[in-house]
C-alpha cells in the first residue's frame, strides 16, 4: 500500500498522542495534486499533503493512523493511456462509467468504444449519455448510437442546459458511484450542476475554430446525488488508449458482439478476422452486426495487435 505523511498547513500545535494511536478510515473526495481531502464515516473532512505522484484518485478508501496514510485495496480501477502512451488512473472504486458526448465539439473516433471496453474490462457497467440534445442536429446523432449499442450499452439523450431527460441518469445511478469521461468541451461540468444542484462547476465556451471545448475541471472531485449515488467529475481529456487488453478481451467485450455469446464461434481463440467457422463475420454478412461497427473493432483489433507486439518485444530484449 501507498504511505503518506500528513502535512499541515499553518502553524503547527501541540499533537494529543491519543490521536495518534487513533485509527481513521475514510474516502478521498477531492485531489489537488500536492494534497487530498478525505472524508470521514463521521462527516468530518481533512486536507492531507501527498506526493504529486502518488498515485491516489478520487474514490480511494484510506485509513490514516499515526499520521501515516495508507491506502485500501481497490475492488476496481479503470486506466487509460494518452496519445504520448502514459497511463493514467481514471478513478477506483467506480461502479458504472458514464462516457459523454454531444454534437458539439464532434466525437473523436473511436473514443467511446475504446472507453466502453475499458469499462468492461475493469467490471464497469458503462452507459453513454448524449448531451446538447437542444442543439440542432442531434436527433440524428442519438439515432446512430442508440441504433450502434441496441442492446448492449443504456443511451440515455439529454439537455444538461435545459435540464431535459436527466431523470433516467438520476434513475440508473441510484445506489452507484460513477464517474463521466468525455473530450473536452462535451459538456460534464454543465452535467454535473445539472445532476447535482448546488455544486456550481465552472463551465466553459467552445472553441471557434477547432470547435473543441477549454478545459474547465481541473480537480478530480466526488460529488453525491440527492437522490442516491455518487459522481466523480474528471478533467476533459483527448484520447482513451486502452491499457493491457488483449485481442482476446476486446473481442469479448466490443460493444455489439454480444450476440456471439448465443452462436460460439468455431475455435476459442477467434479473433474475428478471417478465421473460419467465426460467428461475428457470420453476423455481419447476415447483416446483424453493421459493417460501420465490425470496421470499427477491426481498427480497435489492429491497435490492440500491435501494443501486444510491441509488449512481447520488450520482454524479449530483458
Amino acid at each position: 500500500m501507498k504511505k503518506e505523511r500528513h502535512k499541515s498547513g499553518g502553524s503547527r500545535k501541540p499533537v494529543d498522542p491519543s490521536r495518534l494511536r487513533t485509527t481513521k478510515e475514510g474516502l478521498i473526495i477531492a485531489h489537488h495534486g500536492v494534497s487530498v481531502e478525505v472524508l470521514f464515516s463521521d462527516g468530518l473532512r481533512s486536507m492531507i499533503g501527498v506526493k504529486r505522484r502518488s498515485g491516489h484518485v478520487v474514490g480511494d478508501r484510506v485509513q490514516i493512523s499515526s499520521e501515516v496514510l495508507d491506502r485500501l485495496p481497490r475492488t476496481t480501477e479503470l486506466r487509460r493511456r494518452d496519445a504520448r502512451g502514459t497511463v493514467h488512473l481514471v478513478g477506483a472504486n467506480l461502479d458504472v462509467l458514464g462516457v459523454v458526448t454531444a454534437m458539439l465539439p464532434p466525437a473523436l473516433p473511436g473514443f467511446t468504444d475504446r472507453a466502453i471496453v475499458a469499462a468492461r474490462a475493469a467490471d464497469l457497467h458503462p452507459f453513454v449519455v448524449v448531451n446538447k440534445c437542444d442543439l440542432a442536429g442531434s436527433g440524428g446523432l442519438v439515432s446512430s448510437l442508440q441504433s450502434a449499442y441496441a442492446g448492449s450499452v443504456p443511451v440515455f439523450p439529454l439537455s444538461a442546459v435545459a435540464g431535459n431527460g436527466l431523470g433516467p441518469v438520476l434513475d440508473f445511478l441510484k445506489g452507484r458511484r460513477g464517474a463521466f469521461v468525455g473530450i473536452t468541451g462535451v459538456g460534464k461540468s454543465s452535467l454535473l450542476n445539472a445532476l447535482c444542484p448546488g455544486i456550481d462547476l465552472r463551465v466553459g465556451e467552445i472553441g471557434g475554430i477547432s470547435n473543441r471545448g477549454r478545459h474547465t475541471t481541473t480537480v478530480s472531485t466526488l460529488h453525491a446525488l440527492a437522490s442516491g449515488g455518487e459522481l466523480i467529475d474528471t478533467p476533459g481529456f483527448q484520447d482513451f488508449g486502452l491499457v493491457d487488453i488483449s485481442a482476446e478481451e476486446l473481442a469479448a467485450y466490443f460493444p455489439g458482439f454480444e450476440k456471439t455469446r448465443e452462436v460460439a464461434c468455431r475455435f476459442s481463440d477467434c479473433r474475428h478476422r478471417t478465421e473460419p467457422g467465426c460467428s461475428v463475420t457470420g453476423l455481419v454478412a447476415s447483416g446483424l452486426v453493421s459493417k460501420e461497427r465490425y470496421e470499427t473493432y477491426l481498427e480497435l483489433l489492429t491497435e490492440v495487435q500491435a501494443g501486444e507486439a510491441e509488449a512481447r518485444q520488450k520482454e524479449w530484449k530483458k
